[in-house]
C-alpha cells in the first residue's frame, strides 16, 4: 500500500526542520509514544536504530525504527519494522514562502501476515487517518513551540 499526506506548517523550513529533529520532543506531538531506546549507530544520524514502543489505546506496540536517509532540511527517511509490518516514510520539507513549509510524507507498507494484509484491504484510511494525525499534531506542535519561543500570549481554549 501507498500514500502520500501533506500540510502547510506556518513557520520557516528551518524552524520546522529544526523542532523534527528533536527526538526528545517527538511524544509532545507522537500520540501514545512512551519511549525511544537507540539500538545502533549515532543517535539521529543515517543507519542508526532505535526501538519505539507505543501503547495506542489498550494496545501496546513496539517497533524498530531505522534511518534510511537523513538530507535535511530537504529530506528524511525511515524504515519501521514491527510483527507483521515494514513500513518505510519520506518526510520532506519544501519552503512555501518565508514562513511557510510544505511538509509532506510518502508511505509505503508491506505486510506478511494474512490478517494485517485484510485489515489494509479493509481499512486502508485507517492508516492514512493516523499518518495525517501526527502531521496536524506535529504542526500544532510546532507552531505552538514557536509562539512559546517567542514570547507570545497563548490562549490555551484556542491552541489544539
Amino acid at each position: 500500500m501507498r500514500y502520500s499526506s501533506e500540510i502547510t506548517i506556518d513557520l520557516p523550513r528551518d524552524t520546522v526542520v529544526a523542532l523534527f529533529d528533536k527526538p526528545e520532543n517527538y511524544s509532545k506531538w507522537m500520540k501514545g509514544l512512551l519511549s525511544m531506546e537507540n539500538l545502533e549507530g549515532e543517535a539521529g544520524q543515517e543507519g542508526a536504530r532505535r526501538r519505539l514502543k507505543f501503547e495506542m489505546g489498550k494496545r501496546k506496540m513496539e517497533m524498530v525504527e531505522t534511518i534510511t536517509e537523513r538530507n535535511l532540511p530537504e529530506r528524511y527517511a525511515t524504515s519501521y519494522e514491527t510483527a507483521g509490518v515494514y513500513n518505510e516514510v519520506l518526510n520532506e520539507f519544501i519552503v512555501q514562502g518565508p514562513e511557510k513549509t510544505l511538509y509532506r510524507t510518502e508511505h509505503y507498507f508491506r505486510f506478511d501476515s494474512w490478517g494485517m494484509k485484510v485489515m489494509a484491504f479493509l481499512m486502508p484510511g485507517a492508516f492514512k487517518k493516523q499518518s495525517m494525525q501526527y502531521m496536524r499534531d506535529f504542526k500544532a506542535y510546532a507552531e505552538l513551540e514557536q509562539k512559546l519561543r517567542e514570547g507570545e500570549k497563548v490562549d490555551s481554549d484556542t491552541e489544539e
